[in-house]
């Protein structure tokens, strides 16, 4: 079966992506979310308070796809884990850990996790959808019956005491088992971040960022420059001679596995790479070209990252250039470049490890529903045994009291005049930093710190969210009144 760079057969909720790279030979993907999410990390010399930051756009396909914020405790974790996309059954050791998950509020299709912090104060994100290409795809046969992007949280978080360890412990999962589709996936814990990348079948490789530096990783093959000798790498064990004995590196010099295992086409210039492009350029200062197909993977910034400024550049769409589908250059030019922010976002979270604070409070899981150019993220702490209602009750029916659907309308009557609209958005998201941080500050400083302190804060700030997000809404239909075409100037 030959396929294009990528042709996609939805039955209901379930995708069978046929991706990568021109044309190959077709290979089963059952994920839901091709091509979609961007990634930042930021390491702790890098962020503006010593943290370490892993966070992650969750973007899915044009329909959309509550989540929910819940609590996993030890006994809820299953001895053995089912994979309901591949029918892989996985047995689980014993003694899991508590931990922070964002599931689907539907989960008959599969978990799909996708963020968490447990109780050791180790983060993870799952995961970045990226591309491998045909030679990979050739000796390494993506797995049907394999573990993928739905099953990795659930798998992996509860039984990691460190970012190294998640490394290691996917990795085995992934040569025992093997996956149906590419991904990159991010681990931190107080001292360090791990960046790890699926490759083919069963095979992996995994980089530690430097403490100073941060990565922005949109749907592609992201690693560059890899040295199999570095304390600071780990990958699968015949990883080196996998691209020896098969030819593989294209290099003269080095070993570059985003040009050995990546793609570089047409699509990644539209779709990928603008992406890195345009926050490389807002927070290093770097003259690329957008369509650069060798943007670095490690940048340094010109200034120390805040959580703010992450928050604000997964919410970004090219502002102030004419690739802004809110902006003013052409249509061609609006319509040009995938941006960060989009209506397919499902949720944005921003998994904070603070090194200067008591193990209680370490973990902090920044978290917003909806797409990220009207909502604002609230840090909930995540030594906790309960998440608050707004958030832990997400369904598939709409109900504008909730954080998840509430978002969505905002987004929506937004998207319809962005300009009408975007102060208002601004102010709504300044505030509700503000306003949480300030609970933060009192919380912190707060003796002793207990689980019930620390989720009645949680709660005093969902609740925050909702009553001013809900504010905001109102403003928005009063505004927007004055602009409805349905009117005439002529009164009683």
């Amino acid at each position: 079966c030959l396929v294009g760079s990528e042709m996609c057969i939805r039955d209901s909720y379930t995708m069978f992506n046929y991706q990568q790279n021109n044309l190959k030979i077709g290979v089963l993907s059952m994920t839901r979310k091709s091509a979609s999410c961007t990634t930042m990390l930021v390491g702790k010399n890098a962020s503006l308070d010593g943290s370490t930051l892993i966070a992650r756009n969750e973007d899915a396909g044009a329909v959309s796809l509550p989540q929910k914020f819940v609590v996993i405790q030890p006994e809820q974790q299953p001895a053995t884990f089912h994979a309901v996309l591949s029918g892989c059954s996985i047995p689980l050791p014993k003694d899991p850990l508590r931990y922070t998950s964002t599931p689907e509020a539907d989960e008959s299709q599969g978990v799909w996790a996708a963020s968490g912090i447990n109780s050791a104060n180790v983060a993870m994100t799952a995961t970045e959808t990226i591309t491998t290409n045909a030679r990979v795809l050739a000796i390494d046969p993506l797995v049907k019956e394999g573990i993928g992007e739905a099953d990795f949280v659930s798998i992996v978080l509860p039984y990691i005491r460190s970012a190294r360890e998640g490394v290691l412990r996917l990795g085995e999962l992934l040569e025992t088992y093997g996956t149906y589709e590419s991904n990159g996936l991010a681990f931190a814990d107080r001292e360090e971040i791990w960046y790890m990348e699926t490759i083919g079948g069963h095979h992996w490789a995994a980089i530690r960022i430097p403490d100073d530096a941060y990565v922005i990783a949109p749907n592609r093959m992201n690693i560059a420059t890899f040295d199999f000798d570095s304390q600071d790498t780990l990958f699968s064990d015949d990883l080196p001679d996998m691209i020896v004995s098969n030819h593989l590196n294209p290099d003269f010099e080095g070993i570059n596995l985003r040009h050995i295992f990546g793609s570089a086409t047409e699509k990644d210039t539209r779709y990928n790479n603008p992406r890195a492009w345009y926050i490389q350029k807002q927070f290093s200062e770097t003259a690329s070209d957008p369509l650069d197909q060798d943007l670095p993977f490690i940048c340094l910034p010109k200034k120390k990252i805040s959580v703010m400024d992450v928050k604000w550049a997964l919410s970004s769409h090219f502002q102030n250039t004419p690739y802004d589908p809110y902006g003013n250059g052409t249509a061609s030019e609006r319509t040009r470049f995938r941006s960060i922010a989009l209506n397919r976002n499902q949720q944005v979270h921003i998994l904070q490890v603070r090194s200067h604070v008591p193990d209680e409070i370490a973990g902090v899981h920044w978290l917003a529903f909806g797409p990220n150019t009207f909502n604002g993220v609230v840090p909930f702490y995540s030594n906790v045994n309960e998440t608050p209602k707004g958030y832990c009750d997400t369904t598939t029916t709409y109900d504008p009291g909730n954080s998840y659907w509430l978002t969505k309308t905002l987004a929506l009557i937004g998207d319809q005049d962005y300009d009408l609209y975007s102060d208002l958005a601004e102010r709504f998201e300044q505030t509700i930093m503000a306003n949480c941080l300030a609970i933060q500050q009192k919380i912190d400083q707060t003796i002793p710190l207990t689980n019930q302190l620390l989720e009645e804060a949680n709660r005093e700030m969902a609740q925050l969210y909702l009553s001013h997000a809900t504010q905001l809404l109102g403003e928005m239909v009063e505004r927007g009144n004055t602009k409805m075409k349905l009117r005439f100037s002529l009164t009683d």
